[in-house]
């Protein structure tokens, strides 16, 4: 699927404001793509499609799940607000076309994140949460620290995601756990090889300029 097939089939499948936020979304995607070196069109593509599932009705997106349980890895005891980044990709996989499997990853995990996230992985969840329409308290200092620093990023804006749940009473995603506790970790690890250059096991590369 190319980028202009993506943006014809999320217009048909959004509301009007979900796809302006989708479109701002491609311009943050591809804005931090170019600033720490990630593939711009692949940026592009998964953040075209990442809520290309969000206005689908619930026994549509747990059908989705049902038709293809192995891929959807029980997605459906999971809490029901990420369900479309999951449901999104299985249909990119399946009806649409996407084979790559850093943009079905990056759109999967776009609203939970995951341990291990790739570089692709970060830069779509963050700019689902920086895209120019967002005003909640604390985006500011966060589009200025994900051109700054993408792995302090990340971690402030799983932070912040899981305070946010937390706050408004909602299940946890055990995932969106998990994805903190190792971007804590692998920001520790960065900070004790900056201290001792000789340490190279588990070595995280450092963002490009």
């Amino acid at each position: 699927m190319t980028c202009k097939q993506a943006k014809a089939l999320v217009k048909s499948r959004l509301g009007e404001k979900r796809y302006r936020h989708t479109i701002n979304v491609k311009k943050m995607a591809v804005a931090l793509a170019e600033r720490w070196g990630a593939d711009p069109e692949k940026a592009e593509l998964a953040a075209l499609l990442h809520d290309s599932a969000k206005e689908l009705p619930r026994d549509e997106l747990l059908q989705i799940f049902a038709d293809n349980a192995i891929i959807a890895d029980n997605a459906a005891r999971r809490p029901a607000p990420i369900w479309h980044g999951i449901a999104a990709a299985i249909l990119c996989q399946t009806q649409w076309g996407v084979t790559d499997p850093e943009i079905l990853s990056a759109i999967r995990c776009h609203t939970t994140g995951k341990p291990g996230m790739s570089k692709l992985d970060k830069i779509l969840y963050l700019a689902d949460m920086t895209s120019v329409e967002r005003d909640y308290p604390g985006v500011e200092p966060l589009r200025k620290l994900e051109f700054e620093d993408l792995d302090k990023a990340i971690c402030a804006a799983l932070e912040q995601s899981i305070q946010f749940v937390k706050d408004s009473g909602k299940p946890v995603d055990p995932e969106s756990q998990a994805a903190l506790d190792d971007a804590r970790r692998q920001l520790a690890q960065r900070g004790r090889q900056t201290a001792n250059p000789n340490l190279c096991e588990n070595h995280q590369e450092e963002p490009v300029e």
